[in-house]
């Protein structure tokens, strides 16, 4: 069994998990929006997110990111560097207008781990500014991108759409910053170090609540979309009253990461049996 643990952590630590969660949510959009899988746009948002990822984990110095001592980074390593191959080769498959978007999110997820100037903060290192970061990439990605790709017109349920992820990405990376807070900095005045855990998680149940009644302000809305949200909220709140300080080493990483693959999973299930 060591050989199934090495190789579950290393999916978890080069950001295997959490790339099949971006992508999962590029999914989830397409479902919703009726449209057809764009699979260049979809590589690229896996390989993209690896690299993105593990840049920010392993060396968001450029030093520390190429000279690499431990072993088993220097695997994490090649295995970047192979997906930059890929996510690169499918960028430029891309037509202009995606790849315009792109480069506008990528320079904000670079701005969140490099700083402008020598001396200066990145964005992730502003009070309270990390979370936000982390879910507007996210919803650009999985939202903006398929919409732009589609060439869809702003309706008022897209924007309902967009509203939706962003909050469901804050809710999942609650449990993340609770379990962070004895490694984060007291400078990034994380929710929980600014209002404790307790707060934090009565917070996310408000969310998750927002979350499933604003699907009703849809003009076009399904018995398949509210089944699959409602029994995504339960999970949510579940989860949520499960999180403390001191968690099981895959909790977030892994149970909490699976959860925009489950919302998948149960849109389409439900879809079949309807």
């Amino acid at each position: 069994m060591q050989w199934f643990r090495q190789t579950f952590n290393f999916y978890l630590d080069a950001s295997i998990h959490v790339a099949l969660a971006v992508t999962s949510l590029y999914f989830v959009s397409l479902e919703l929006l009726k449209v057809s899988t764009n699979w260049n746009l979809a590589n690229f948002l896996f390989f993209g997110t690896i690299v993105c990822y593990n840049f920010v984990k392993f060396g968001v110095e450029a030093e520390k990111y190429l000279i690499v001592r431990n072993p088993y980074h220097k695997i994490i390593q090649g295995f970047s560097f192979l997906s930059f191959a890929f996510a690169l080769y499918f960028f430029f498959l891309l037509e202009l207008k995606i790849e315009v978007a792109i480069v506008a999110l990528m320079g904000v997820a670079v701005l969140y781990a490099i700083p402008l100037l020598p001396k200066a903060k990145n964005l992730r290192n502003f009070a309270g500014l990390k979370t936000f970061l982390v879910a507007l990439v996210w919803t650009g990605c999985t939202v903006v991108l398929p919409v732009i790709d589609n060439q869809l017109e702003i309706t008022w349920d897209i924007w309902i759409l967009g509203f939706q992820r962003f909050l469901l990405v804050l809710i999942l990376l609650l449990p993340f910053e609770i379990r962070d807070m004895k490694y984060d900095s007291p400078e990034l005045k994380t929710l929980p170090q600014r209002i404790g855990i307790t707060k934090t998680k009565v917070l996310g149940y408000v969310l998750v609540q927002v979350y499933f009644l604003s699907s009703f302000l849809k003009d076009e809305l399904t018995n398949i979309e509210i089944i699959a949200k409602l029994l995504l909220s339960i999970l949510m709140l579940i989860l949520l009253k499960l999180t403390k300080k001191n968690q099981n080493t895959y909790f977030s990483s892994f149970v909490v990461e699976s959860v925009p693959f489950i919302l998948l999973v149960l849109l389409l299930l439900i879809k079949s049996l309807f």
